[in-house]
């Protein structure tokens, strides 16, 4: 698969820069704005021989193709239970050795008034780092940037993300998303992008 990956985004004129902090994180998945977003961010990963696990609202994991998205590595989330998803996720940290998940913040492709906080309360219950991943259309790009193992002080650290993001254009710049969240752990969300190609 890495080999593949590497000729296919050769081909489409696709690149992939960075690597993961360690053998455990969250990966941030941003901007997510297209249908496209999601097979791009897998040959990315592919690439990488990154075993990444992705969250997805469990909708997508319907039959017929529901068994495919979870040999991805998809992980279902049922949005009425977010505080115990991130709970159980946490808890997968502490029982795993090496777990990269990868989560879009935003939790749809459509502009939103800010990001979904489950990926930095994952992050810091289990004390792993944030890595903050992106998909740059403007460079034709798709990269890991730095990482920070979260703080506490959502505030600050969320200013760190914004600051990144910044300069990276997404597919729909008209559809991304406001990079901030809620102060508090009671967000209603971990939530994941939509992995569907229309």
């Amino acid at each position: 698969m890495r080999v593949l990956s590497k000729l296919i985004l050769r081909l489409i004129g696709w690149r992939m820069e960075g690597e993961l902090p360690g053998p455990k994180s969250v990966l941030i998945g941003a901007p997510h704005t297209s249908n496209w977003d999601f097979p791009l961010a897998l040959l990315c990963f592919w690439s990488l021989s990154i075993p990444g696990r992705w969250v997805a609202k469990h909708t997508v994991f319907r039959p017929p193709v529901g068994w495919l998205m979870r040999r991805m590595g998809g992980i279902p989330l049922d949005r009425g239970a977010t505080q115990d998803f991130v709970s159980q996720v946490v808890d997968w940290f502490h029982r795993e050795e090496d777990l990269t998940v990868v989560i879009a913040p935003s939790g749809t492709r459509s502009r939103t008034e800010r990001w979904r906080s489950g990926f930095y309360w994952i992050a810091h219950g289990a004390g792993v780092p944030i890595a903050l991943g992106y998909m740059d259309y403007a460079r034709r790009v798709g990269g890991i940037g730095p990482s920070f193992v979260p703080t506490g002080d959502i505030e600050a650290d969320m200013e760190r993300i914004r600051t990144f993001y910044a300069d990276k254009v997404a597919r729909r710049p008209e559809r991304v998303s406001e990079i901030r969240v809620r102060a508090g752990p009671a967000d209603d969300g971990s939530s994941g992008g939509t992995p569907s190609v229309d």
